[in-house]
């Protein structure tokens, strides 16, 4: 039998390589609202590459304890043989272990509870109740899973075999890489900030996130693959090229990567970095290593800490301070990479984007949106946004 290791392509979410995950570390302060980490996935033996920019796919496992709150639930044992993922025979337990979305309640589970007398679910699920049903799932602080319905109508019972088939798979999570394998190579980081919240008298867990920061240790193996981003969010080409980086908060993963990549290959081009989060002294993801790259004039680097004086202060606001030298920038075939939140500051860095184009540059509100579009079909302008 071949020593060699397995062919990278060859690794998948249908396929994936069984990782170890020996670094764990927390990189936001004790008195931080968020717990925010940076994690390193050995490689070792994987054949594994990946270039800045792309992501990695990683196969969650569930929290053991709402394995049981759901086994318990249905009252069933967890020893039951039920269909996983894949269709091969598992135990209950073993299923909603690593196979089965347990963490939120589907809508099909909705519709077959009130099938089996669940008057109230049966109401939710009228057309003109549809926004009512949507805060009774998804609602802030509201959230319910399949524990919360199974105890709430303790009259509607599924067996383990009709349980699952009503479950969503547990689908891989992709992050975006925190590292350059030129500077670390057989590893791979991420940079997730770990979701927990209240609902209902009882904790939540982001199913991939706390598997990170929480289950996913010692000997413990993992399924991780690659997924290349490069067609629309690599590093320019040319080396020479400037560029412009904006992301808040873990959007900031990418760009580690990026400055990793270009301190290791010696890239000329001049680099510029917008960061933001809520608090310097607790929210500084990496500063040390950003604050030495600044210092050396390895970047520029522009900070917007929220919460450190009484009006918010954002990463756009920011770029309006120095709108006139983003445009000479952007003039001079810079390339302006935007990650992280899609809904709120990638469209309000967008308006900005827009505004200095038609400010600074002199530009009509029609000719700057002309701008912007061609940076973006000619892939000066990526975002790599969730």
């Amino acid at each position: 039998m071949s020593t060699e290791p397995a062919v990278a392509a060859a690794y998948s979410h249908k396929n994936p390589f069984l990782a170890l995950h020996p670094v764990n570390e927390r990189l936001s302060g004790a008195g931080s609202e968020k717990d925010t980490r940076h994690h390193e996935i050995s490689l070792a033996g994987s054949g594994l590459t990946y270039l800045p920019g792309d992501a990695l796919g990683l196969i969650p496992q569930n929290d053991h304890l709402l394995v049981e709150e759901t086994i318990h639930a249905l009252r069933a044992t967890g020893d039951e043989t039920v269909p996983g993922k894949d269709g091969s025979p598992k135990t209950l337990r073993a299923a909603l272990h690593t196979d089965y979305a347990i963490h939120l309640t589907e809508k099909k589970f909705i519709e077959a509870a009130a099938q089996r007398g669940a008057p109230k679910l049966a109401e939710l699920l009228l057309p003109e109740n549809a926004d009512q049903l949507r805060v009774y799932l998804n609602g802030q602080n509201q959230t319910r899973d399949y524990v919360d319905i199974l105890r709430e109508f303790p009259e509607v019972t599924f067996a383990p075999e009709e349980f699952v088939k009503l479950l969503r798979k547990l689908l891989p999570r992709l992050y975006s890489i925190a590292s350059s394998l030129k500077a670390h190579p057989d590893s791979v980081h991420l940079t997730v900030a770990t979701v927990r919240w209240n609902a209902h008298g009882r904790e939540r867990k982001g199913a991939a996130s706390t598997f990170l920061a929480e289950r996913w240790a010692g000997e413990t193996r993992a399924g991780i693959f690659m997924q290349s981003q490069q067609k629309h969010f690599g590093l320019p080409a040319s080396s020479d090229a400037p560029i412009i980086m904006v992301g808040p908060g873990t959007g900031v993963a990418p760009f580690r990567a990026f400055l990793e990549e270009r301190a290791a290959t010696g890239a000329k081009g001049r680099n510029w970095l917008f960061f933001g989060e809520q608090r310097r002294a607790q929210d500084f993801l990496y500063g040390e290593q950003f604050t030495g790259w600044a210092d050396s004039g390895f970047v520029r680097l522009e900070t917007a800490f929220s919460r450190d004086q009484a009006q918010k202060i954002y990463v756009q606001d920011r770029m309006r301070a120095h709108e006139k030298e983003i445009w000479a920038w952007l003039e001079e075939g810079a390339e302006l990479f935007v990650c992280g939140d899609k809904l709120r500051m990638a469209t309000d860095v967008d308006i900005e984007l827009k505004r200095i184009v038609e400010v600074a540059g002199g530009k009509t509100p029609e000719q700057a949106q002309e701008y912007v579009e061609t940076m973006r079909k000619t892939k000066r302008y990526k975002r790599d946004v969730y």
